[in-house]
């Protein structure tokens, strides 16, 4: 293994797959001439040129339609927004397009394209450069939403959403393109759909997802101290969802606590406490705590935004509520 950051891993997964098949091109605002905005796309230009590597106007509607309709007559567009709060600008080739296409064609078509960039509050840039839209795209049929954690995870599952045959939408985060964990220089892929258990417990799971893994194994180091051991599970994506990990795991240490950055209100830790409380009601010694963002638009200050995001401290205690919670 060798550490590498997260925009390595992501750069690692689109070069080798773009030598592998010359069907696969990158296209987005500035991910040529100045080598992606977040430097992911670093060198890219150079090796493969522009005819695959192409630098787009502002314009996210036209470009995701372009790659639409590019994955349509067999190639393999990795269309890249700079941001998904720029994406809906975009909504329509996804929604209406891409991830209609298999089922309007009745199975004879598919559109093989990944919709990739970052997502959620990078630090001090207001509401319309803050937002988390997880939710937005996995309520869409027809579409896959993967949100890795880790270089590693980056790495494995863009390789994987890269090789389906469907639209993958893949976020990332601004603030975890830096972030260094081991990858193997050895080719490997994830499967998309299936949840890792990153830390084994027996008190209380803390499930989660992107960049909310770091609050979630925070709070399970800060719990570890007071003897509550928390088993801590990775969704990886959003859709489909692993509830059969999740469940199993809670049928071990009987409650829940879901953690993501996301508004509450019609959010996907609301759909896993459904769920949960469904398959596993009997098995519950506590309700199911969600932790999400205030339902705000994201402040600019960097204090406000500190009391809107899930932190470690709420994380904290909420897991001692449902902990200690009597039966």
């Amino acid at each position: 293994m060798r550490q590498i950051q997260f925009r390595e891993a992501l750069r690692e997964a689109m070069n080798e797959e773009m030598r592998r098949d010359p069907r696969i091109f990158l296209m987005g605002e500035e991910v040529a001439e100045y080598n992606g905005a977040y430097k992911v796309s670093q060198g890219m230009l150079d090796e493969f040129g522009a005819g695959r590597v192409i630098d787009t106007p502002i314009a996210e509607l036209g470009f995701a339609g372009i790659g639409v309709g590019a994955a349509m007559n067999g190639l393999l567009p990795i269309i890249e927004f700079m941001t998904f709060n720029f994406s809906l600008v975009a909504i329509d080739q996804v929604i209406n397009s891409a991830a209609k296409l298999h089922s309007m064609s009745g199975g004879q078509f598919s559109c093989p394209i990944v919709f990739r960039g970052p997502t959620g509050n990078a630090g001090m840039l207001s509401s319309q450069h803050s937002q988390n839209f997880e939710n937005w795209y996995a309520n869409c049929p027809g579409l896959k939403v993967v949100v890795p954690s880790t270089p590693y995870d980056a790495k494995g599952l863009l390789k994987a959403s890269i090789r389906d045959p469907d639209p993958v939408i893949f976020m990332e985060s601004e603030l975890m393109y830096g972030d260094k964990g081991e990858v193997p220089e050895e080719e490997y892929i994830l499967e998309i759909g299936k949840a890792n258990v990153t830390r084994q417990g027996t008190d209380v799971t803390i499930v989660s997802f992107g960049k909310m893994m770091k609050i979630a194994h925070t709070a399970a180091d800060e719990l570890a101290k007071e003897g509550i051991q928390a088993e801590v599970i990775d969704l990886r994506s959003v859709r489909p969802i692993d509830y059969d990990t999740v469940i199993a795991s809670v049928k071990k240490t009987n409650r829940l606590v879901v953690v993501e950055e996301a508004w509450p209100l019609a959010s996907l830790s609301g759909e896993i406490a459904y769920v949960v409380q469904r398959r596993a009601f009997d098995h519950l010694d506590a309700p199911v705590v969600r932790i999400t963002c205030a339902d705000v638009p994201l402040p600019y200050a960097p204090t406000l935004i500190e009391a809107s995001l899930p932190n470690v401290a709420r994380v904290v205690k909420a897991v001692k509520e449902v902990t200690y919670a009597k039966v």
